[in-house]
């Protein structure tokens, strides 16, 4: 299973930036798929997550009412749309998937998620 995470990149306070994750190797429909980030010596925390189906999303408080987050099933990606960005939300970004599919179980949590991307920075300047 492999997940490429991109779209990172310099952006201005206020701003918007799109992510972008895609996945081979797994029936991607089948699974719950997660963002997290993690600012530089900070915990990784949650950012977003959405159902298998795309019919249920979830956000963390910091970034509910900004971020968007959606899939697209039949091109295996998952997207995170950023808006109304601030300097705190730099920090390197994450896509994630978990180990059984059809489950939603612990998604807010890093330990709930089996596969990783490789992440992708986002630097949200002043």
């Amino acid at each position: 299973v492999q997940l490429q995470a991109s779209g990172g990149g310099l952006v201005q306070a206020g701003g918007s930036r799109l992510l972008s994750c895609a996945v081979s190797g797994r029936a991607f429909s089948r699974y719950v798929m997660g963002w997290f980030r993690q600012a530089q010596g900070k915990e990784r925390e949650f950012v977003a997550a959405i159902s298998w189906e795309g019919t249920a999303t979830w956000y963390s408080t910091a970034t509910k009412g900004r971020f968007t987050i959606f899939r697209r099933n039949t091109e295996n990606t998952v997207y995170l749309q950023m808006s109304s960005l601030k300097t705190e939300d730099t920090a390197v970004y994450y896509c994630a998937s978990p180990e059984e599919p059809y489950s939603a179980e612990d998604y807010f949590l890093p330990s709930g998620y089996r596969y990783w991307g490789q992440g992708t920075q986002v630097t949200v300047s002043s």
